[in-house]
Formats: C-alpha cells, sequence, structure tokens
C-alpha cells in the first residue's frame, strides 16, 4: 500500500528542546548547591519531573512546577525566596526561548509536502506547542497539527484515521524511540527513528529487532528518499 501521510514529531525533531531542558536543569542545581550536590539534585528532580508527569503532563510549564516542588522538599518545605524568583524566570526564560529548526528540516519538509500530507504529533503544553510552530516558520507545511497527552499506538490509529488513510499507509518520524517508533509501528506504521544527540531518560528504549517498516536515518535530511523508497 503506497504511503499517503507522514506524521511528525516536533521537540528535538524539527528544533531543539532537551538541549534547553538541559541547560535550565543546571542552574537548577547550582540554585540548590548549598543544599545538595548536583548529582543528588538532578536525581531528585527526575524523580519528582517522572511522578508528576500524569498530572503535569509534558512541557516546560509541568517541569516548572516539578522544579519548585523539588526545592520545596530539599529544603524542607522552605526554599528561600530568590530560589523561588530563579525557578520561576527560568521557566519563563523557557517558554519564550526562540524556536531554532534542526539543519535540514526546512528542506524536508518542504519536498515531503509536494507528495504527503503531513501531521504534526507532539505531546507538551498546548499553547507553547502552537507558539513554537508559528515561531518556527513550518507550519503552513502542516496539513493538521495534534498536540497529544501520550503518544500510544491506539493514539497513532486515532490521528492517522483522522487524517489521512489509516495508519497501515502512513510513517510517524521522530527523535524518541519510546513514543514515536515503537507504538507507531504497534498501530501498524511505518517508523523512522532521528537521532537528536541528547535523549530524556523517560524517552529511552530499546530499538526493534527484524522489523520491516522501521529504519533509523542519520539525520531528517534522509526521510524523503527513505518514504519514497517504501
Amino acid at each position: 500500500m503506497p504511503v499517503t501521510t507522514i506524521g511528525l514529531d516536533a521537540d528535538d525533531t524539527l528544533w531543539h528542546n532537551e538541549s534547553l531542558f538541559r541547560l535550565t536543569q543546571e542552574r537548577f542545581c547550582e540554585l540548590l548547591a548549598d543544599t545538595a550536590e548536583a548529582g543528588v539534585a538532578m536525581t531528585r528532580l527526575a524523580e519528582v519531573e517522572s511522578r508528576n508527569l500524569r498530572l503535569y503532563g509534558y512541557g516546560v510549564k509541568g517541569f516548572t512546577l516539578s522544579m519548585l516542588e523539588t526545592a520545596m522538599e530539599m529544603t524542607g518545605g522552605e526554599p528561600p525566596g530568590h530560589v523561588i524568583r530563579e525557578i520561576l524566570a527560568a521557566g519563563r526564560e523557557m517558554l519564550a526561548y526562540p524556536v531554532e529548526p534542526l539543519s535540514g528540516v526546512d528542506e524536508a519538509l518542504h519536498a515531503l509536502s509536494e507528495t504527503y500530507r503531513l501531521v504534526l504529533i507532539t505531546k507538551g503544553d498546548l499553547l507553547h506547542q502552537e507558539q513554537k510552530l508559528a515561531a518556527s516558520g513550518l507550519g503552513d507545511l502542516f496539513a493538521a497539527v495534534e498536540i497529544v497527552s501520550e503518544k500510544d499506538a491506539s493514539t497513532y490509529e486515532r490521528v492517522f484515521a483522522r487524517h489521512g488513510t489509516g495508519a497501515a499507509e502512513a510513517v510517524m518520524a521522530g527523535n524518541s524511540m519510546r513514543s514515536d517508533v515503537l507504538p507507531a509501528l504497534q498501530a501498524g506504521a511505518y517508523a523512522a527513528y532521528v537521532p537528536y544527540p541528547l535523549v530524556w531518560a523517560h524517552e529511552v528504549a530499546e530499538a526493534p529487532e527484524g522489523e520491516p517498516r522501521f529504519a533509523e536515518l542519520s539525520t531528517i535530511a534522509d526521510l524523503p528518499a527513505w518514504v519514497r523508497s517504501l
């Protein structure tokens, strides 16, 4: 069956994202340097963030709340006022940070959009993701945008049925094995893994073995040629 629809992840697939989170995590650890070593603060923050995903979801706002909660826990419920101010300031700066598309993204998406229906499928805060897409200059290339709370097989089945001709005639491309590749394959779609140098621990998973509908690409610039080969 011919491919008709291409699903694309946003953060760290189309533009930089995780690098900004890493810088903010380092800033957070510096703020709590008098309370704990950087490794301890980083581990505690990761634990709190993971615990809060089901409540706050993905994105900067939930991350900021998790930083505040971690600071509270690590200071016995009494973090200094300047720490609270700095955490809130860091969150605002992340939300306002300029969007920087990755190399090759513009060319790849223009090439794909000439033949296929492009659908942005991303997790995160609705308003912030919409703002980033608008700032990227890529919005006009997408036939549809789906900002979802979680990426699982049922999500891909629903999205590709709504905006395409079903998962069997769709490709999902992204930098997360856990969210972009494995559930898309489970739904019956093709999946392309486009690695990013930094990976959030929550998104790490083993690559599928012996899966004919899967490919690992060196860069998103390789995506149009691979899709045409299917």
